[in-house]
């Protein structure tokens, strides 16, 4: 069941993707953040209630450098998949595992100091290499999907830092797990910090016409948001050895290819084939990445998307 539950919370992560795709021809990427976090604050108190989760907090700040950096990554998320193949925005996104290991190998480096008894970290073979293939997908995935212009070359490294940042995000909500925070308060507080910092940036970039029926698009981002949340805390949940949780969060990468699909089916997305080999160089190295995380740090809860 965890394996299925898990499917669903990439379906409907895809099938978010897609909403937020068709609202970005009415909405800019800071009014979508604004909705998006807005409609998940009134789903996630229902939940909180109903589980009886108290959303009072003794770590304010925690929670807030957590919405910070989640907002910055939805933000850039949301804007690559307005000006990308969603496929492409989708599998930017989901580097973030490949991130990780970069910043761990990063951190071993930062941290050694030669001495007699340590004259140099450990070489982490396997993570550099899981790093190094992560990032030659890139360049295959992004070279033939981007065209030459300025505004898709941005777009690009938007989308490239918006799985950089959910790096960030993830490593926060490992130490708010850490310490005792229940998911449900977390995720809560990511959704104050997404209506909140949406509504500034709105304030400051400007809100869009309302386009009137179109802006119906917006309520189902804020539901499948919410939902994948649930399914993919839920998969998780239901792992009950560290081989099935191996299982849920490789099954995370399904989410690509739903994505996929929907990019060549309703959006008439042409993706060539070396297109297709970077995206398969990406799951594979997140796959991979995923297992040695769960080798180190057993027991680490699920990624948002």
């Amino acid at each position: 069941m965890q394996a299925l539950w898990m499917v669903l919370a990439a379906f409907l992560f895809a099938s978010m993707g897609v909403c937020v795709k068709i609202a970005s021809d009415s909405f800019n990427a800071a009014e979508l953040v604004f909705y998006r976090g807005l409609i998940s604050v009134v789903l996630m108190w229902a939940l909180a209630r109903s589980q009886g989760v108290a959303l009072g907090t003794r770590y304010p700040g925690m929670h807030a450098w957590r919405s910070l950096i989640g907002v910055v990554s939805l933000g850039a998320w949301f804007y690559a998949i307005g000006h990308l193949p969603l496929a492409t925005a989708m599998t930017l996104n989901y580097m973030s595992s490949v991130w990780i290991a970069a910043f761990f190998i990063g951190g071993a480096l930062l941290a050694w100091r030669p001495s007699a008894t340590n004259p140099r970290p450990a070489l982490q073979g396997p993570l550099v290499l899981t790093v190094l293939v992560g990032f030659a997908g890139v360049v295959m995935m992004l070279r033939p999907t981007i065209g030459q212009t300025q505004e898709q070359i941005f777009a690009g490294l938007i989308g490239l830092m918006s799985g950089m940042t959910a790096a960030f995000a993830y490593m926060q909500v490992v130490a708010l797990s850490r310490i005792g925070e229940p998911e449900t308060r977390t995720v809560f507080y990511f959704a104050v910090g997404s209506a909140v910092a949406g509504a500034a940036a709105v304030a400051v970039a400007g809100a869009s016409a309302w386009p009137g029926w179109p802006a119906l698009w917006l309520l189902p981002i804020g539901i499948l948001a919410s939902g994948g949340q649930l399914c993919m805390t839920k998969a998780y949940a239901s792992a009950r050895t560290q081989r099935g949780t191996l299982v849920v969060a490789n099954l995370q990468y399904s989410g690509i290819v739903f994505a996929s699909f929907y990019s060549v089916l309703l959006f008439g997305d042409q993706i060539p084939t070396i297109g297709w080999v970077g995206m398969a160089l990406i799951v594979g190295s997140g796959i991979v990445a995923t297992i040695l995380r769960a080798r180190t740090a057993p027991g680490t809860p699920a990624e948002d998307h």
